[in-house]
């Protein structure tokens, strides 16, 4: 075969293979791809803010779509109308070029200014919009202060205080009444980091020692996806958060669970701790955390986890409770009502309740718990509490960590 015919002939199939493979591709996209109803998509927005937002993306869209169109047919029409018709045509030495049309090109800056302008009115109204909750409902405003550490939020709500503990506080699940306006005053501690729920409002970053503020509200209850969206150290990527709305009713019934102290499970009279443990699989490094169940009704499996878990052991969670304050968890986790009050990790006092961990990482459920608990290195690269078991030396066996998950999935 002739040099020439063999690259033609691989050239031919490799535009073959690549648009098989094309096709492959897309085939396997998944279905939230087509929709863009993605867990973070900004298409499929759930608020007012969100909803003013997508609006401006829009406009855009359509303005430079008809400039497409138009520069492109121009463009198209150029290149055909006047192309080399004939080989003397190609060889000819072009004519001198002249200065051009300067109606066409006063035209054409007009056409840019007007698109500009065009562009330009939505998006202030939005960033007016968006900037802070409009007069007629600052009344009725709900108010949030959101922190960023690396890596994980805490959320505090000035409006519930606690006699004697301060402001209630929460870790990496923020829960808001739906319907509401709700203003987050976001701050950091250590590095910038950015508050981001695309459903329900943009992107605002978190700096040190500069208050900064957003708005943002749920249309109706529901489970959205937060992010950190400013680069903040090894384990940005999984400094995530979640924002849970509820109706009046709901919210009310959660401000008063999560304002009592924590929940005590006592052993009954000669109980003994179960051994309801055996020995941690071995997980693939990123594997998932999440299930597919608690991944189709997310807000319904948060419901579920407000209430105590089946079968408890109350022996064995009396054994935890002792092991989280002899192992130190104590000096760095509050649970408020058993003697803990440490202030440098997420506030654990009603941490069974809660449907993630690890800041929106892996599900909450027991074995997740254990495979946090055995090695949250592993889990989210360079995380304080991983250097917290190498600085104190801490050491747990697997009935240790099982001792473990079961007080702290007893804090409902």
């Amino acid at each position: 075969m002739r040099l020439s015919s063999l690259l033609t002939s691989t050239a031919r199939w490799g535009r073959a293979g690549f648009a098989l493979g094309a096709l492959a591709l897309l085939a396997g996209c998944d279905y939230n791809f087509w929709r863009m109803d993605g867990h973070q998509s900004t298409i499929t927005v759930a608020g007012p803010v969100a909803r003013s937002q997508l609006e401006v993306f829009y406009v855009t869209c359509w303005v430079t779509l008809v400039i497409f169109i138009l520069v492109g047919g121009v463009l198209a029409y150029a290149t055909l109308k006047f192309r080399a018709k004939t080989e003397a045509e190609e060889k000819a030495i072009p004519p001198e070029q002249g200065h051009g049309n300067p109606l066409i090109e006063l035209g054409l800056i007009g056409a840019s200014v007007l698109a500009l302008v065009i562009i330009a009115i939505p998006t202030l109204k939005g960033i007016w919009y968006t900037y802070d909750v409009p007069e007629d409902r600052k009344a009725d405003t709900y108010e949030i202060t959101a922190t960023g550490y690396q890596w994980w939020f805490k959320f505090e709500y000035p409006s519930e205080q606690i006699a004697g503990s301060g402001a209630l506080t929460t870790g990496n699940e923020l829960v808001i009444p739906a319907g509401r306006p709700v203003r987050v005053n976001v701050r950091a501690i250590d590095v910038i980091h950015s508050f981001w729920v695309p459903k329900l409002a943009g992107k605002v970053d978190m700096i040190p020692n500069r208050g900064n503020f957003l708005w943002l509200q749920a249309d109706e209850p529901g489970y959205f996806w937060g992010q950190c969206a400013e680069y903040c150290g090894d384990s940005h990527a999984v400094m995530r958060f979640r924002v849970i709305a509820l109706s009046p009713k709901d919210f009310a019934d959660w401000v008063a669970q999560q304002t009592s102290p924590a929940r005590n499970v006592t052993p009954k009279p000669g109980e003994t701790a179960k051994a309801q443990f055996a020995s941690l699989r071995t997980f693939k490094q990123n594997e998932s955390g999440i299930t597919d169940k608690y991944d189709v009704a997310p807000l319904e499996a948060w419901k579920a986890k407000q209430f105590p878990e089946k079968g408890e052991n109350a022996a064995l969670i009396a054994q935890g409770k002792a092991l989280f304050v002899s192992k130190t968890c104590a000096s760095c986790h509050e649970v408020r009502g058993h003697g803990a009050a440490g202030i440098s990790g997420p506030n654990l006092t009603h941490i069974g309740a809660r449907s993630m961990l690890a800041a929106g990482l892996i599900e909450n459920n027991a074995e997740q718990l254990q495979r946090w608990i055995h090695d949250p290195g592993a889990v989210k690269p360079g995380n304080k509490m991983a250097k917290g078991y190498l600085d104190n030396n801490i050491k747990l066996t697997p009935e240790n960590e099982v001792a473990l998950v079961a007080y702290l999935q007893s804090l409902k």
